[in-house]
């Protein structure tokens, strides 16, 4: 398997643990749903999980990748307050996880750009 046949498939595999651990572990992400928010942080938390979800399912899926590797790339660019509000609210804590905050910031971006190289590589295309 290429390189950019591979590259879909680790995202949407980044993209469903990482909705499989918002229900598995959802007090981790309560606590980072910005408090502007309207309603309870658990209907972020799990909201955004379902997203994640079926964002990996279609990104997974060749004739749906495009468009759902699109919106990946906003559902990172939407999510990046939530990770602001964690590096803020863990500014006081042990440098291990204070630096794991701060360190999320700046990944944002990568991920972005490879939902956006997944979105332009259209359906499997190698």
């Amino acid at each position: 398997m290429s390189r950019s046949q591979r590259s879909p498939l680790l995202l949407a595999g980044l993209l469903a643990a990482a909705g499989v651990a918002h229900f598995a572990t959802p007090r981790t992400f309560d606590a980072i749903v910005p408090r502007a928010l309207p309603g309870p942080p658990r209907a972020w938390t799990y909201g955004s999980g379902a997203v994640e979800l079926a964002l990996a399912a279609g990104i997974a899926a060749p004739g749906t990748r495009a468009p759902a590797a699109r919106a990946a790339a906003a559902f990172f660019v939407g999510v990046f307050p939530a990770n602001v509000q964690m590096a803020v609210d863990w500014r006081d804590r042990p440098a291990p996880l204070k630096t794991a905050a701060l360190a999320r910031l700046p990944l944002q971006l990568p991920l972005v750009l490879w939902a956006r190289a997944v979105a332009r590589g259209g359906a499997g295309r190698s």
